[in-house]
């Protein structure tokens, strides 16, 4: 078995007097899908905030690759739950922003990501506006910003929490042959837990806040996921087992109703 990738050891952190995350342990390996389930307000994205610098722990150590996390030079390229491409800049320069940001001068920028636009579904589309495109096609084009700053990891907030349920069931689907083809590795986080078992290889389930991990789940489901006969019936069982777990989840809290603090 591989080392890991992400490595996360008892990690803590709260807002003002409010624990949000409690002794979270937890690791990704190279190439792995993983995924985080818990209810609203948990500290999901917490989480996040954390691994991409915008808060420090309280308490833990974040590791990747056997490395301390230092707030510089994140090793992460972040998509958010919403596209939030620029209204007023076109889809071929929304997607090298994140290359822009980074100092990359924009001629070399277009160079770098125009031969991934036949491959995210997006050949014909670089001169148009995101508001000309589908809730799918933009997300499409959030995440090749995404993948073509070339970091070890992906970060992945409910990138498709916004659609509609045809479209999601079909950019889960494009995202799994993605990732098979490019071996990335992600962290997923999700409400949708039929998303996380068809998507993941290992699905970790956060309690009420403070969040805590009390299950890890492993998705003995092959790949590629093609869920007939019995895959299908395997995943019903594995996302059964999920809901259930969710459902009886212990309550430690009195603020797990509460969204999670911006």
């Amino acid at each position: 078995m591989s080392a890991p990738r992400l490595e996360l050891d008892r990690v803590t952190c709260s807002y003002d007097e409010t624990a949000v995350l409690s002794d979270i342990s937890l690791t990704v390996r190279p190439g792995e899908f993983v995924s985080i389930l818990g209810p609203s307000g948990s500290g999901k994205s917490t989480l996040f905030k954390l691994l991409t610098g915008a808060r420090r722990p309280d308490g833990g150590a974040m590791r990747f690759d056997g490395r301390v996390l230092d707030r510089a030079g994140r090793p992460f390229a972040f998509m958010p739950q919403r596209d939030a491409l620029m209204p007023w800049r076109r889809i071929i320069d929304n997607t090298t922003l994140g290359l822009e940001v980074q100092g990359m001068r924009r001629a070399e920028a277009r160079r770098r990501v125009m031969p991934l636009f036949s491959e995210f579904g997006l050949d014909g589309f670089e001169e148009h506006y995101p508001g000309e495109l589908s809730g799918g096609m933009r997300q499409r084009a959030a995440l090749l910003r995404t993948v073509v700053q070339d970091k070890p990891m992906l970060l992945l907030d409910e990138p498709f929490g916004a659609l509609d349920a045809l479209t999601r069931a079909g950019m889960q689907r494009w995202l799994h042959e993605m990732w098979s083809q490019h071996d990335w590795t992600a962290l997923l986080v999700t409400h949708d837990v039929r998303e996380a078992v068809y998507l993941s290889d290992r699905i970790y389930i956060f309690s009420p806040r403070p969040a805590r991990i009390i299950r890890e789940i492993t998705v003995d489901l092959p790949r590629p996921r093609i869920l007939d006969g019995s895959a299908r019936a395997r995943a019903a069982e594995i996302e059964a087992d999920i809901l259930d777990t969710l459902f009886n989840a212990p309550n430690d809290a009195t603020t797990t109703n509460l969204e999670e603090t911006p």
